[in-house]
Parts: structure tokens; C-alpha cells; sequence
């Protein structure tokens, strides 16, 4: 631990000159259409963990380093050889370590705390229905009340297409999971046994169970779990900053990749492409708007070869961008659609998938046939879940969360683009309440930091000195902060920024002038 520490405190390229011959070149983090071979010490330095040192400052207490769990998306060395940051209380817009120092949480949690961490009001629904039904589930025509509230609910507040039927998962992943599942029944139902494959893009994220990581478009989602599943393609990202041809305009960049699609299906078949699923705004991948026109011109190709679209709003509805889901500020018209993280605003696991009319009545033909819908899990429904969604959900309504999202996300988006003329930031991109910045160098998506100098990490890891908490991927920062942030702490959030940006352009300076 003594010479990590070392290693790291004497600076990254120190510390990769010291290992030598062991430290092997591997392609930047930030651009993940490829796949990524590491070193297993250089993995250390391209991290997604927003920490690269142990930074006693944030975790005093000594007790948890070699804890006992299998930490999701994190490197065993994390646990092996660092204290976790291990959060204790939340408060409003802010989480507290174990220590007491106070976080202003930029990431609502993962992407789900829209209603900030001390809601009275989801408190007391969760207890209410504890006391009354903790738990009955939702098989063989037997159920709970505020299941059928909340489907209820869910149908009502889904505006962009008529969707028919609620069907409940414990996450998004479930949910996207789920969606394979009742397309392949669908096309079963059909008679059309070859009509399976999937389509997703590049850089997107529905998930990390076997199928929803096959769809998920991110190489370390794949790697050694022997994915994706045969069954999924992937077509191109719409990052328009990174991906355009020179002179390309946005339209002509959305044409380039509605007619990349479709010879996509034409060399497959159209007779094999079952659906083709997609975020609104991409989320884990970066956040990434779509360029002008293109849902536009993806959903012409889908409706000429009869092939389903699947919406992912886990991170984009129930407000997120400013409409209450991304299928209405994008006009998207989906056949089915997967929710979950501010449905509940993350006080209880819950996800949902959204069925329309056509879908669910061959759904329900195939089933009287076979004598029953086999699918479903112990925690469909979940009572004590279902009405925390109904109370979040009825919050939302009664403060009107859209019209607070679109107050104050002008000030948060302007805030931080005021940054752009740094020299490390390639792009700040983002709509309502979700941002994202990349980092490269001559403001260039084809100039990536060499990816040992963690120059996202360290970002990332200076928000956390200076009380702020950011998600890092590569040399990519995402931010979606929870919904009932104040302009004041709008304002404290930009400061922020501010600091780790400069700390981080300091950073930038010494390395530079380590090369020369």
C-alpha cells in the first residue's frame, strides 16, 4: 500500500515510469468504439472510480478496506488496497461520508435521486405500506393495490403513444432484460421464428445482466463475460462532435446514419431484425443529445421494415430533460418503453416496461393459447415499492417538477458551458438536467489525453476534495444532479467545477512539461 501510495502521490507518468516494461500503451477510455486490452496495472490509471489515491481527507476511519463485497464496477485493487468512500446520511442535494464531510451529490446517486435523499413524503409511503402489505406478489391473477394504481398511473402519464399494459421489473436492467424476452414472444406468436436479432448503437448503456449488457454498447460491458449475445448488433453512436465527416452538418450526419441502418438490415435481413432500442439522450455512454432529424429519419427505417423500437427512458423520464419523458421532447413513438431510477426517485428498486396495443394483444393471444404468461419475478410489483413510485409520481404532479426542471436547468446548462474555452475540454454537451464534459487536448475528439495520466480521474477525484461528487468514465465526467437543486446551490455546484477544472488544467501543465 506504502508504494501505491508513493506511486500515486508522486504523479501518474512517475509512477508508469517507475513500472517500465510492465505498463503497456492501450487505446483512451474516452473512445470506447473500441475494444480496450489493459495491462493489469495500467487499468489502474484509466479507472472509471472517481478516486485514484486514497484520500484520507474523505475517508479518516480506517475499517472497511478489504471489505467483504463484490463491489459493482469497481476493480478488485479498489477494495483490496483503499479505504471506500462510504456514505452515511443524505440531506436535500447532499450526501455525508462516515466522517461527516458533506457532498454536494451531482449524480443523484446513479442517475435516480430526483427528489433529493430526505423526502418526508416517500419516507412515509414506505412505512405506511410496511405496516399494512410489506409484501404479496403479482402471479396467477393475484396482486396488490398499489400495483394496479401505479400500472394505472404509469399508462396515463406516457403521452407520446398510447402504451396498453404495465409490466413491473426491480431495475432497468430487468426491464431492458424483459424486452428481449417479450419481442422474441411476440415474433413466436407471429409466425416469424427468424425474427430475433437486435439492434443497438454504440456507446449506449441498457443494463449489465447478460442480455441487456449485450445490448449495452460499451466494450468493458463485454469483456471476459463472453458478450454480446450473438442475437445483438450494434450500429452507430449520433455523437455528432466526435463522429461527423468535416463539413458534415447535423441533418447530413443523421441521414449518414439512418442509411448506415438500413444497409445494416438489408445485409442481415430484414426478415431477422426484431427491434431496435435506444435512449433518448445517451447516458452512461457520455451523455449524448441526438443530432437534429435523426429519430426522425431512424424511426422511417424501423416503420419500412416492420421492426419494433424499444425507448430506454431509465435516465431520461419522468422529467430528466424537461419533459416528463425523452420520447416527447424527441418525439419518438416507441412500441414499447423501459423506466425505472426516478420513477421511484431511487427510495426503493423498481423499473417498469411500457407495452402498446399491438404488442400487448398478441402477447395476450399467445397466452390464453399456452394456458398462461410465463414470465415474471418474486418482486414484480412490489407493494412497498409500487406506492413509493405512486407518492413520487403524485409529488411530481403536485410541484410541478417539469416546470422546476425547465427553470432551472438554463442556468445549470450556461453555467457549465461557460467553461468550454478550457484547453483540456474537447465538448460540453447536455440537455435539462444532464450534462457532460469530455476532455482532450487541442479541443479535438481525435487528441485524447494519453490514457495513463487519468486526467478524468483526477477531475473526478478533485470534485471530491473540493465536497462535489461526479461520475467518471475515462476521460469523460457526467453530472445529473437531483431535481429540487436551488439556484444558489446551481451556483455552488459551478464553483465547483470550477476549482477541479483549474486544479485539473494545473495538472495537465506539470505532465506536459514532464514530456518535454
Amino acid at each position: 500500500m506504502a508504494k501505491i501510495t508513493s506511486l500515486i502521490g508522486s504523479g501518474i507518468v512517475a509512477a508508469t515510469n517507475q513500472i517500465g516494461s510492465h505498463v503497456k500503451h492501450v487505446p483512451a477510455v474516452s473512445n470506447l468504439q473500441k475494444q480496450i486490452a489493459c495491462d493489469p496495472i495500467q487499468v489502474r490509471w484509466i479507472s472509471t472510480e472517481p478516486s485514484l489515491k486514497n484520500d484520507t481527507t474523505a475517508t479518516e476511519f480506517k475499517g472497511y478496506k478489504g471489505h467483504d463485497m463484490l463491489a459493482p464496477f469497481t476493480a478488485g485493487w479498489h477494495t483490496t488496497e483503499l479505504e471506500p468512500l462510504v456514505i452515511q446520511k443524505s440531506e436535500g442535494s447532499y450526501v455525508y461520508d462516515i466522517n461527516g464531510k458533506k457532498y454536494l451529490d451531482a449524480l443523484a446517486g446513479l442517475w435516480c435521486t430526483s427528489l433529493g435523499g430526505n423526502e418526508p413524503r416517500l419516507v412515509a409511503a414506505a412505512t405506511k405500506q410496511l405496516n399494512e402489505l410489506p409484501f404479496y406478489h403479482s402471479f396467477w391473477n393475484r396482486t396488490t393495490k398499489p400495483s394496479l394504481d401505479l400500472a394505472k398511473e404509469l399508462l396515463d402519464l406516457f403521452t407520446a403513444k398510447k402504451m396498453a399494459k404495465a409490466f413491473f421489473t426491480n431495475s432497468g436492467s430487468e426491464a431492458n432484460d424483459t424486452q428481449v424476452k417479450l419481442v422474441w414472444y411476440y415474433n413466436n406468436a407471429l409466425g416469424r421464428p427468424d425474427k430475433k436479432k437486435f439492434i443497438a448503437r454504440t456507446k449506449s448503456y441498457h443494463g449489465s445482466t447478460l442480455i441487456s449488457a449485450s445490448l449495452s454498447g460499451l466494450p468493458a460491458l463485454h469483456q471476459k463475460f463472453d458478450l454480446p449475445a450473438p442475437f445483438v448488433l450494434h450500429t452507430d453512436c449520433p455523437h455528432y462532435w466526435r463522429f461527423h465527416l468535416p463539413d458534415e452538418t447535423e441533418e447530413e450526419f443523421a441521414t449518414r446514419l439512418a442509411n448506415n441502418l438500413e444497409n445494416l438490415i438489408l445485409k442481415e435481413g430484414p426478415e431477422t431484425i426484431a427491434a431496435f432500442i435506444a435512449e433518448p439522450v445517451m447516458g452512461a455512454g457520455g451523455v449524448i443529445p441526438p443530432p437534429a432529424t435523426y429519430f426522425e429519419k431512424i424511426q422511417a427505417v424501423l416503420k419500412k421494415y416492420d421492426i419494433l423500437l424499444i425507448a430506454d427512458e431509465v435516465i431520461c423520464g419522468f422529467g430528466r430533460l424537461g419533459t416528463m419523458f425523452g420520447c416527447e421532447k424527441y418525439n419518438i413513438k416507441p412500441d414499447l418503453v423501459s423506466v425505472a431510477k426516478a420513477l421511484s426517485s431511487g427510495y426503493m428498486p423498481i423499473g417498469a416496461v411500457l407495452v402498446s396495443p399491438k404488442v400487448t394483444d398478441v402477447i395476450y393471444s399467445q397466452s390464453n393459447k399456452l394456458g398462461t404468461f410465463s414470465h415474471g419475478f418474486t418482486y414484480s410489483g412490489h407493494p412497498v415499492s409500487c406506492a413509493v413510485a405512486l407518492e413520487t409520481l403524485k409529488i411530481y404532479k403536485e410541484r410541478n417538477i417539469i416546470e422546476q426542471v425547465n427553470r432551472i436547468s438554463p442556468k445549470f446548462q450556461e453555467g457549465l458551458k461557460a467553461f468550454s474555452d478550457s484547453p483540456i475540454i474537447g465538448e460540453i454537451r447536455g440537455t435539462g438536467l444532464l450534462h457532460g464534459t469530455e476532455f482532450t487536448d487541442n479541443k479535438s475528439p481525435n487528441d485524447p489525453f494519453p490514457p495513463e495520466w487519468g486526467i478524468g480521474a483526477y477531475f473526478g477525484a478533485q470534485c471530491e476534495k473540493h465536497g462535489m461528487l461526479v461520475r467518471v468514465a475515462g476521460d469523460n465526467i457526467m453530472m445529473s444532479p437531483p431535481y429540487i437543486l436551488s439556484l444558489e446551490e446551481i451556483d455552488e455546484l459551478i464553483i465547483k467545477y470550477g476549482k477541479a477544472l483549474k486544479d485539473t488544467e494545473k495538472r495537465v501543465e506539470e505532465l506536459k512539461a514532464q514530456q518535454k
